[in-house]
């Protein structure tokens, strides 16, 4: 296929605000699990991440070796419920001057990364506040979009200007874009790196889009 992207264009998706590039993809099979939702609604985000996992070519499990789960969704109505949660200050160093400062910010979501010896995606951790807009998202909606945001380590304006996601207008179904989970594809094929700091690496995602023969079924939900 061609690609919708230049290179240019993949490098920004990695690139951070301090201008440097970093990548990481997951480097273990992932083991989600949710908190603070009802069970439709957990079913709605572990479909989202399994979706996500078919067309990116990565493995599901249903625990991890050392952490059991590895990818956890905190869903909640204010930052400060986090400081309740058992054990949570453990896995998120600084977690009280971090709640503080996302409440001040009145932010409404937050995803924290940890890392592997060979600087792969080893646990991530996305929360969730659900008030104001984020609230009046449409579940599969919110949960397709969170999915692709923690399949990968994205630059912080990745998805400043424009979501990852598309409506269909014949349909009004809800898809990851085309040149998204082309991005994802690449990135997970097995002889692209789990990790890389170097911005030669968007051309690496870039030659294997172009040398791609199938465009990967972005979900729709």
């Amino acid at each position: 296929m061609t690609s919708l992207y230049t290179p240019e264009q993949i490098e920004q998706l990695f690139t951070h605000v301090d201008g440097r590039y970093g990548f990481a993809r997951w480097g273990r099979p992932i083991a989600p699990i949710v908190f603070g939702v009802e069970d439709d609604t957990l079913r709605t985000v572990k479909g989202a991440v399994e979706a996500v996992a078919t067309f990116a070519g990565h493995q599901m499990a249903e625990t991890d070796p050392e952490l059991g789960a590895n990818l956890m969704f905190f869903f909640f109505r204010e930052w400060s419920e986090l400081l309740d949660v058992p054990d949570l200050d453990r896995m998120i160093p600084g977690l009280a001057d971090l709640v503080g400062r996302l409440s001040e910010a009145d932010a409404s979501q937050y995803r924290a990364f940890r890392f592997d010896d060979q600087g792969g995606i080893q646990a991530a951790f996305v929360f969730l506040r659900m008030s104001g807009e984020l609230a009046k998202i449409p579940a599969e909606s919110l949960a397709l979009a969170q999915a692709v945001q923690v399949f990968l380590l994205w630059g912080d304006q990745a998805f400043a200007q424009a979501s990852p996601l598309a409506v269909l207008p014949e349909s009004g179904a809800t898809i990851v874009r085309p040149e998204i989970a082309g991005v994802m594809a690449a990135a997970y094929d097995r002889m692209m790196p789990v990790a890389a700091t170097d911005a030669s690496h968007a051309l690496r995602l870039y030659a294997r889009l172009q040398a791609s023969n199938l465009t990967p079924a972005p979900h729709e939900s």
